[in-house]
This record gives C-alpha cells, sequence and structure tokens, in this order.
C-alpha cells in the first residue's frame, strides 16, 4: 500500500518533533500553517499521537512513531 499525501503530511510533522526531549513540543499555528500540516496534526492527535490538536506534545505512542519516522527516513536517504 503506498503512501497517500494525507500520511506524508502526517511523517512530516512527526518529524519535526524531537525523539530526544519529551519536553519539547510544537504549536501548529492555524492561521498560518499548510492546510495539510493542520490537517496532519488533527489526525495525529485523533491516532493518540500528539497531546493536543495544534501539536502539543508526543504520547508514548508518538515517541515511538517518531522514532520509527527517524529510522525509516534514515534507511531511505542512504
Amino acid at each position: 500500500m503506498p503512501f497517500s499525501p494525507d500520511h506524508i503530511a502526517e511523517l512530516n510533522l512527526l518529524s519535526q518533533f524531537e525523539s530526544s526531549s519529551g519536553q519539547a513540543g510544537i504549536k501548529v499555528h492555524r492561521n498560518d500553517a499548510a492546510p495539510e500540516t493542520v490537517e496532519a496534526a488533527e489526525r495525529l492527535f485523533a491516532k493518540g499521537l500528539i497531546t493536543r490538536d495544534d501539536g502539543g506534545y508526543l504520547t508514548p505512542l508518538g515517541s515511538e512513531a517518531v522514532e520509527l519516522t527517524q529510522k525509516l527516513q534514515s534507511i531511505i536517504t542512504t
């Protein structure tokens, strides 16, 4: 199954989180963020990967997803 544009937007948003620190969150500003980024944040929140629908912090599942995202990115960029 290929990655959909929605999946790519979610992966791109996850890649903005620092996996090394659970204390570093992000904020998606609805008034100036791309619509696909705003929607990705809402989907990640609904899936339980982030704490707020506009970013926030990673949940434990979100931290795992970021680690896997980083591994996948490393594999496909080498």
